[in-house]
């Protein structure tokens, strides 16, 4: 609301009025938002706060938390709504301990890394030390610095702990060259077990390879480059039954490819406008929100999918035939793969899955790709209806098979097209 909101619930339609949940340049441009207008939001929030605290006596954050004496059972709010009556929250706050008195567990101790108990609050490390690891490589600053066109290899280690890894990095590389990212290739390989946000804010020529597995939010407005996750090669599970990155990957991704050898969790590719994202099955409401890029999911997913879709297409393998229930028609529609366009960008999108990741289960569908292609169903918006992929209404051959920079080989427009001024500029953007 304070960036310009007007509550016009028509988020999921693509024809916001004031263009903060739109892709469309002539709705954009009517976006009224600065940053200013947060600022000046959260200064009211703190200073709402401020007179809530003192209402109860205090005037520090670090005097309240953990303070369940301070709240107390509210049975005109209990008894408002029909579903809330007959619950009882006395077992709730029977079971927090009393924290009046004793504030140690708000502080650090020495050993932690903190000062004296009674005068350091409890102090969160970086992110990432992984991410300052690699940045202070001086392979990726040598490359970074020149940026020649070369390949620069490095490899590190990861755990769960580390959150955010490669979003400095891509910090580092954007002060520098902006959202074109690099001219070469930056390849950076890690092993073990990643932690939330693995990838985010990736730029072109990012190379991320992750050989183990991810928390949610892997490659998280991702804007260019490439991130393949795949299993230890003695992992003992089989890939495509198996969860390898969590919730809410790609979450608003502009562009950049994804392979993931492995299923997704909830909310793949939610609010995606520009990727191209392979995984080998999905959890509930795939493809949310989504304006643009293409999914493929080589395996089953869960209910709801294509829900608030306004742009993009997803290609669904359908092995089980379960998938037309799981499809939330309320603006996309879904066929199976009835154009040679379709058809040559599922395969190459699958083939290109194979060779990043070595998906046993992109093998076996090219293996017998005349017979497996007519298990995929197509989910497509109203504003994909008359694309080449979808209908054969478009004279030319090319079709993208890839959000990495396009070439003469993978071109939106056909031969003989024209780019409008607005294309024209956010081409060159």
């Amino acid at each position: 609301i304070a960036e310009g909101c007007v509550m016009a619930r028509v988020c999921h339609l693509n024809t916001c009025p004031v263009g903060v949940t739109s892709q469309k340049e002539e709705l954009r441009k009517k976006f009224p938002g600065t940053p200013e207008h947060v600022v000046n939001f959260f200064v009211f929030v703190a200073e709402e706060i401020r007179e809530l605290m003192a209402h109860l006596g205090y005037s520090k954050f670090e005097d309240i938390i953990g303070r369940a004496d301070l709240l107390k059972e509210d049975n005109d709010q209990i008894e408002r709504i029909a579903k809330t009556k007959g619950v009882s929250l006395s077992g709730f706050f029977s079971s927090i301990p009393d924290s009046k008195a004793d504030r140690a567990f708000l502080r650090a101790t020495p050993a932690e890394g903190g000062g004296l108990k009674d005068d350091t609050v409890h102090v969160n490390g970086f992110s990432s030390d992984l991410d300052r690891e690699i940045c202070e490589h001086p392979d990726v600053k040598a490359a970074i610095e020149s940026d020649e066109g070369g390949d620069t290899a490095v490899s590190f280690n990861i755990k769960n702990t580390d959150r955010s890894t490669c979003a400095m990095l891509a910090g580092d590389i954007a002060r520098k060259y902006g959202n074109r990212g690099l001219a070469g290739n930056l390849n950076i390989n890690i092993f073990g077990s990643a932690g939330q946000s693995f990838g985010a804010f990736t730029l072109p020529g990012m190379r991320v390879r992750l050989t183990g597995e991810a928390n949610d939010y892997v490659g998280k407005g991702m804007h260019g480059g490439e991130i393949v996750v795949s299993p230890e090669a003695d992992a003992g599970f089989v890939a495509a039954d198996s969860s390898i990155v969590g919730n809410a990957c790609l979450y608003g991704a502009t562009g950049g490819d994804f392979h993931a050898n492995g299923r997704a969790g909830e909310r793949f590719c939610v609010r995606n406008s520009g990727a191209y994202a392979v995984c080998e099955g999905t959890g509930d409401h795939c493809c949310e929100y989504m304006t643009g890029g293409v999914v493929v999911a080589l395996g089953t997913v869960g209910r709801n999918v294509g829900a608030g879709m306004t742009g993009g297409i997803g290609y669904f393998y359908d092995q089980d035939g379960g998938f037309e229930e799981r499809v939330n028609g309320e603006i996309v529609k879904y066929q199976r793969v009835v154009t040679d366009a379709g058809a040559l960008q599922l395969r190459n999108i699958v083939e290109r899955h194979f060779e990043k990741t070595g998906s046993e289960k992109a093998e076996l569908i090219l293996d017998n790709w005349d017979e497996e292609v007519g298990k995929f169903w197509q989910v497509y918006p109203p504003s994909e209806a008359n694309s080449a992929v979808v209908a054969e209404t478009i004279v030319g051959d090319a079709v993208k098979v890839s959000a990495i920079a396009p070439s003469e080989d993978l071109c939106y427009l056909p031969v003989g097209a024209g780019l409008n001024p607005d294309q024209t500029t956010r081409c060159a953007d």
